[in-house]
């Protein structure tokens, strides 16, 4: 049987628009080939932020949700990373060059959205709760761009040391990079998920509509938990 098609969620803008994007990637699962549904959960949690970020930033930007052809990661497969440089391609076809892109995942998305920072129309990465068992996941990043990472100190699924630890890695790199312990909250964005929005809304604007220059000093750094 043929393998699923991703898909995207939202405007993918007009030929020649300089527009910048907004890409959100959800989460799922170590291993599975089970196609994404509309109605998992995983699929789900990004849905209300797609909202949220239309409502602050789609007049200025396009906000596109992607569905990935399977649940997992499956190992060296990196099943969603084929679907992210496929929707990144997707979403600038046609567009003027100069457009840029800022990823949003949570948890196996935040993954995927490290593994395809590489792409250099990449300005930035908002990481929610991401799982980087490795703790190098941020070395695609380039020195210059912008890198939120929000993980709650509850979080029983990812590891939030890890997490830090990459961050950390990315700052030392020259990344505008930035880790938020969320004090009490575990992995699924429930606790507070009013700020979890704020945060991310608040770092997508950052990296959309800041000047050119991203020196770390002008975004700052909060690794207490708040």
């Amino acid at each position: 049987m043929a393998p699923n098609a991703p898909s995207l969620h939202g405007s993918t803008g007009a030929t020649g628009s300089a527009r910048p994007v907004v890409l959100l990637l959800h989460g799922g699962k170590v291993a599975s080939h089970d196609p994404v549904r509309r109605w998992h959960l995983s699929y789900l949690r990004m849905v209300p932020l797609a909202r949220m970020l239309r409502r602050s930033v789609g007049s200025e930007a396009d906000v596109v949700l992607l569905r990935c052809r399977y649940r997992g990661w499956n190992g060296a497969e990196r099943s969603p990373v084929a679907d992210a440089q496929w929707a990144i391609d997707e979403v600038l076809r046609g567009r003027h060059p100069s457009a840029r892109v800022v990823l949003v995942g949570h948890s196996m998305g935040g993954r995927t959205a490290a593994a395809v920072a590489g792409h250099p129309a990449v300005a930035g990465v908002v990481a929610l709760a991401p799982w980087w068992p490795n703790g190098t996941e941020t070395d695609t990043l380039a020195p210059g761009s912008r890198l939120l990472v929000v993980h709650g100190t509850r979080d029983r699924w990812t590891d939030a040391t890890l997490s830090h630890a990459a961050t950390m890695r990315a700052e030392r790199r020259g990344v505008a990079a930035r880790f938020v312990a969320m004090r009490g909250a575990g992995h699924f964005m429930l606790t507070r998920s009013w700020h979890w929005s704020r945060l991310t809304r608040d770092a997508v604007r950052d990296v959309l509509f800041a000047p050119d220059s991203t020196s770390r000093g002008e975004i700052g750094r909060a690794d207490r938990p708040i």
